[in-house]
């Protein structure tokens, strides 16, 4: 009960400070309520209990389940009424916010001065009365900024969620036809995968596990997993996935996978002993296609986290405050999905047009709101940015800070296209009529790495699937010419790109870290030197090797 408690212990100091007016962010109006109504009743907390009023536009206002009579259903009666009102109390408008969300102009000026004036008469006032105004987002009037204090209040903590699980096996322990598995492990497990949904979300995603097959166990998570992507995913702006691809199946960045597997658990238990800051996040730029996503879809499976991606795009809206309002509910289901991965791909096209005035500085805000939580966050939300085009990243981003380490992919290395190939071979490459009379033997692995010179992963991983396409076509086994054909029919970027390249390579030897190990640039070196070497070479076919400046 972490959260709860938390929350009640800092709200009543805020009530017995005599804080007239406080708003509540939340989307679980009945759980913020029925908090409330124990902190009122808290000896602990206060030495004498207080009446909580709720107020909607449907029922009036309402105390301990009894109506208080009149026409109070407007926002404006409501106020009169707590002005009026004799005694102590604490009143929560759940409907005020839908008034006072209009635009400017739209809200009534007889409203705003009201709320205005009663803010002052409660602060003087001989009662003891505290307003409380709930909404799923801040929605305050310029006018009020500096009257109402703001709060939020946080999704379920995991000893919440554990607390729902068990009332809702009690209830249903008696039905023959359902079998419950209540070890600590399996509950932890199943809290765990629950961490990020409201209270009535997890106790839905608890219900449709049990009565898809009548049983409640580990084995129930994926279900879960997948209740929670959907609910995730409805509101458009993030993507919930549990990625299987691995480490080994990126070719080459050895010099990144190291740093990733040395800060692998650095958010756990065992890490707090050596007194280690958990990672904030890496910016991954360089060339299309050599990995950067890959890399940020790998860092999940490889920690087991969830992986949310955030589509940039999504972000803007045309209504006034959205934008931003997104940007805030990004933020709060990613803290609330932590431990996770956040992977931003191409933040370029997000924050490009910072400091410009065409959308009246919104960029600019959204901007601020998420540097000063990549600073600020303190819970284990990993952020995987990728960029193609560094150049147009405000320099604030890339300040020491906001990310923990910027890694440069460059167009993979002799001994990395050498990997990748045989990747992208043992993934396709697996029947035997496909094979044919191909000889997969190490001479041959040599001679498309060395025809591929210049390539990005991308582009091999094409070159392979080209070639396959050229057997298909024609019914028949693989042959070394498909690919020598597929190869020769591609202009890779580095000639269609070339001065793009140069000035990202000029760019990442100051500000960047390279992705590729030592050892792989090393074999580079010996290969280029090994072309230049006067001994004569056999031919590789009609179109002969690309000589390729880096």
């Amino acid at each position: 009960m972490a959260n709860s408690a938390n929350f009640q212990n800092e709200l009543s100091l805020q009530i017995k400070a005599r804080f007239p007016a406080i708003y509540i962010i939340t989307w679980e109006e009945q759980r913020l309520v029925a908090t409330i109504r124990e902190m009122a009743s808290d000896s602990s907390l206060f030495s004498k209990a207080r009446d909580v009023w709720e107020w909607t536009v449907v029922d009036g206002f309402k105390c301990n389940g009894k109506s208080k009579g009149g026409d109070i259903q407007t926002s404006q009666r409501a106020l009169e009424f707590i002005s009026a009102y004799e005694g102590d109390g604490i009143f929560i408008l759940k409907d005020l916010y839908h008034d006072l969300a209009q635009q400017a102009r739209a809200i009534e000026a007889s409203l705003i001065r009201t709320l205005k004036d009663l803010v002052w008469n409660i602060k003087e006032d001989k009662f003891l009365k505290t307003l409380i105004i709930t909404g799923f987002d801040k929605f305050i009037p310029d006018d009020l900024q500096k009257e109402i204090q703001i709060r939020t209040f946080e999704l379920p903590s995991k000893e919440e969620l554990k607390e729902a699980l068990l009332n809702l096996v009690k209830q249903n322990e008696h039905n023959d036809k359902l079998r419950f598995d209540l070890s600590d492990a399996t509950i932890d497990k199943l809290c765990d995968a629950a961490t990020g949904l409201t209270i009535h979300e997890a106790e839905n995603a608890f219900a449709l596990s049990i009565v898809k097959d009548g049983e409640l166990n580990a084995g129930d998570i994926v279900s879960i997993a997948e209740e929670k992507k959907q609910i995730i995913q409805r509101n458009g702006l993030l993507e919930f996935s549990m990625p299987n691809l691995k480490m080994e199946d990126i070719g080459g960045l050895q010099n990144l996978k190291n740093w990733l597997v040395k800060r692998s658990d650095s958010w756990s238990e065992k890490a707090k002993k050596y007194n280690l800051p958990s990672p904030r996040g890496i910016l991954l730029t360089g060339l299309p296609g050599c990995g950067k996503s890959l890399t940020a879809k790998a860092i999940s499976t490889y920690w087991n986290i969830p992986l949310l991606r955030l589509d940039m795009g999504s972000l803007y809206n045309s209504l006034v405050g959205s934008s931003e309002r997104n940007m805030r509910g990004i933020i709060q289901t990613a803290e609330a999905m932590a431990p996770c991965v956040l992977w931003v791909d191409e933040i370029e096209k997000a924050f490009s047009g910072i400091g410009s005035t065409g959308d009246s500085g919104v960029a600019t805000r959204m901007f601020g709101t998420f540097l000063t939580w990549m600073q600020e966050k303190k819970k284990f939300v990993f952020v995987a940015a990728t960029a193609n085009n560094i150049h147009s990243l405000p320099p604030e981003l890339m300040r020491k800070g906001r990310f923990d380490e910027i890694f440069f992919v460059d167009l993979p290395t002799w001994t990395e296209r050498k990997i990748i190939l045989n990747i992208h071979l043992k993934k396709r490459l697996n029947h035997p009529e496909v094979i044919g009379n191909l000889q997969l033997d190490e001479p041959f692995m040599e001679r498309l790495t060395d025809r591929t010179e210049g390539f990005t992963g991308a582009e091999i991983e094409q070159v392979v699937i080209s070639a396959l396409f050229e057997a298909f076509a024609e019914n028949r086994g693989v042959t070394e010419s498909d690919f020598e054909f597929a190869i020769d029919g591609t202009v890779p970027l580095v000639v269609t790109q070339a001065e793009q390249i140069d000035r990202i390579r000029e760019w990442a030897n100051m500000r960047a870290v390279s992705a590729t190990s030592k050892e792989h640039k090393n074999r580079e070196e010996e290969v280029v030197r090994a072309a230049a070497s006067p001994v004569p070479k056999p031919e590789t076919g009609p179109r002969g090797g690309r000589n390729i400046e880096f």
